[in-house]
Formats: C-alpha cells, sequence, structure tokens
C-alpha cells in the first residue's frame, strides 16, 4: 500500500479530474479541446493547491500512447502527486494498451502507482494518507474494465457497462482490512463507471428519479428537486446512470466493511449529483474540459478535504470556460 504523509496545517486537499478524454493532436496550444483542459487544471491547482490529483478515468482513447504521454508529461511538470484509474475507454481494446501507459507513467515523478494482479484489471490499488501522525483516510481505486457479455435485450444488444468482479471485491475487503490493521478506519473509493447502487440512490434522492436537462446546476442546490431526507444533495442528473445492470454486491459489501464512507465515479459526463445514501456518499465527479460530450455549465473538478478524522467535506469546484466557447 502506498502512503502519502502531510503534516502541513491546511487540512489535505484531493483533486478528482474525471473524462478528459483528449486526443493526441488536441494537446496542441492550438487546439479548443487542449487549451479548455489546460486552463481547467491549471485554475483549480492554482486555486485549491492539491496534495493529491486523482483522474477517474477514460484520459484518452486506448491505443493513443502520444495523448497519454503528454498526460503524463504535463501532470509531472505541476510537481503535485498524481494517479489514476482508467475507465472504459483507456481498456476499449484490452490488456496491452493499458500496460503500455502504465510502464510509460511509471517513468514519471510524480505518479502514484501500484501493479496490481492483472486478472483484476490494471488500476486496483490503494493509497493511505498520514496526517499529522495519524493514518486518517484510505483511497482505494479500482478498475471497473469497459464491456462485458450480457443477455441479449430487444434491440439485439449483447453488451453490459461492466462493474467490479467477485474477485476484486475480496480484493477489496482485503485493502479495507489493511487499512483498519493500520488505524483507518475511513476510505473513499474511486472508480470510473458507475457501480449498480448508483441506481438506488438516484431513486432515493430525486423527486422525479429520471434525468432533466431542465434542473440547472443552480436549481441542485436547493430543497425543490429532492426527497424528505436528502435535502442536502446536490448536482445535476443529466443523462442515464451507465452502470452495471445488476447487483454487483458490491454496495452490500461496503455497508458491511463500514470502512468507505464516499464512492466517485466518472463515465456519465454531464451527471454530477452527489447524494448521501444509507450513510455512504454517492458521487459523480465533475467533468473535466470538453474532450468528448460536455455540458459548458459543468466543467471543473471534485475537491474532497481531509483532516486528522478522514473525509471532512465534498464539493464541486467549478471554472467558467465560456470564453472559449
Amino acid at each position: 500500500m502506498i502512503k502519502l504523509i502531510n503534516n502541513s496545517k491546511r487540512d489535505f486537499c484531493l483533486l478528482n479530474l474525471t473524462d478528459p478524454q483528449l486526443k493526441a493532436g488536441e494537446w496542441d496550444n492550438e487546439n479548443k479541446v487542449g487549451a479548455v483542459f489546460k486552463k481547467t487544471v491549471e485554475t483549480l491547482v492554482e486555486r485549491l493547491s492539491p496534495d493529491l490529483i486523482t483522474l477517474s478515468g477514460d484520459l484518452s482513447y486506448a491505443g493513443d500512447i502520444e495523448s497519454y504521454k503528454n498526460f503524463a508529461d504535463y501532470f509531472d511538470a505541476l510537481k503535485i502527486p498524481w494517479t489514476c484509474t482508467f475507465g472504459n475507454h483507456d481498456n476499449q481494446d484490452g490488456d496491452g494498451p493499458v500496460k503500455a501507459v502504465i510502464d510509460e507513467y511509471e517513468k514519471h515523478e510524480f505518479f502514484v502507482f501500484e501493479r496490481c494482479d492483472s486478472a483484476l484489471g490494471n488500476s486496483n490499488f490503494a493509497i493511505l494518507i498520514e496526517k499529522n501522525g495519524k493514518n486518517a483516510e484510505g483511497v482505494i481505486l479500482m478498475d471497473t474494465h469497459d464491456r462485458v457479455p450480457y443477455k441479449t435485450d430487444e434491440c439485439g444488444k449483447n453488451l453490459a457497462w461492466a462493474g467490479l468482479s467477485s474477485a476484486q471485491l475480496t480484493w477489496y475487503a482485503e485493502r479495507v482490512a489493511e487499512l483498519k490493521d493500520a488505524g483507518c478506519n475511513d476510505s473513499t473509493l474511486i472508480i470510473h463507471i458507475p457501480i449498480n447502487a448508483y441506481l438506488a440512490a438516484a431513486r432515493a434522492a430525486f423527486k422525479s428519479p429520471k434525468p432533466d436537462k431542465s434542473v440547472t446546476l443552480g436549481d441542485t442546490y436547493g430543497a425543490g428537486i429532492w426527497n424528505a431526507g436528502y435535502e442536502n444533495s446536490y448536482g445535476v442528473f443529466h443523462e442515464p446512470i451507465s452502470a452495471y445492470p445488476e447487483d454487483e454486491g458490491a454496495f452490500a459489501l461496503i455497508k458491511k466493511l463500514g470502512s468507505t464512507k464516499n464512492i466517485v465515479c466518472g463515465h456519465n459526463h454531464v451527471n454530477n449529483w452527489v447524494v448521501n445514501y444509507e450513510g455512504v456518499r454517492f458521487i459523480f465527479g465533475t467533468k473535466t474540459g470538453t474532450g468528448s460530450y460536455f455540458e459548458p455549465e459543468i466543467n471543473g473538478g471534485t475537491v474532497l478535504t481531509v483532516n486528522e478524522n478522514g473525509v471532512s467535506a465534498v464539493r464541486h469546484e467549478y471554472v467558467d470556460i465560456s470564453s472559449f466557447l
């Protein structure tokens, strides 16, 4: 397990970015997509001075090694510890291209990563944050793969978004036990594709648990769209939740073990709702940049503040990109 030690007087700041989806040609300084991404990241870094940057998948597209190299060079130049888990687009051509990316990233000074059994995926590892001498928070990153065979539907499709395998859930339980042995009782799970329980969280929290693009970001910071008991939720629900269609058992295990209080995912670019459901905060990370599809109002990152007792606060941090569009 990787350990990050922080003894500063201020709280530890974890900045999560998600779904940049930049192609090699978009890193050119004249390219609008790359310019928006870099403006967003640099604005966030200047505002927040993060202690760790995590990327919750879909950095680029499998096989576009030049773009992945650009990511590593760019983030290392910030001189801030950074890491990632891989998303469906990173994984879409199998293990080979992902392993080539990892080989490249491990050459970089500020990249934080630990290889695991590749049968579980290519990005399953844990980071322990020590804050002022106390093991305060575990950050568990897990690989949610790409698509998997699934029963044929009425449209003839026989694939579904993947989730966490039973072997991965065993691995997760082992990491939680390792954290607890180190005196750390709280953890955050960072994945790309949402687990199935995000569907249940949405049904519980939203008065109308269906995507509604007429609801603005500002609307979500009031009580009007939320069911009783969920009024402190926030963030938009502008597209269907793309999760594995059956309960894979992840949330039952999370509740049983009692360690993970926050789950951060990406994948759905125009969702960024945050809902506390059955004692666990379900978080859609705010999309970073304009790669693939996006909404201008929803651009930035997600901030987790960590003190000696674990995560004390979660918020989205937005960057205005209207002048670029």
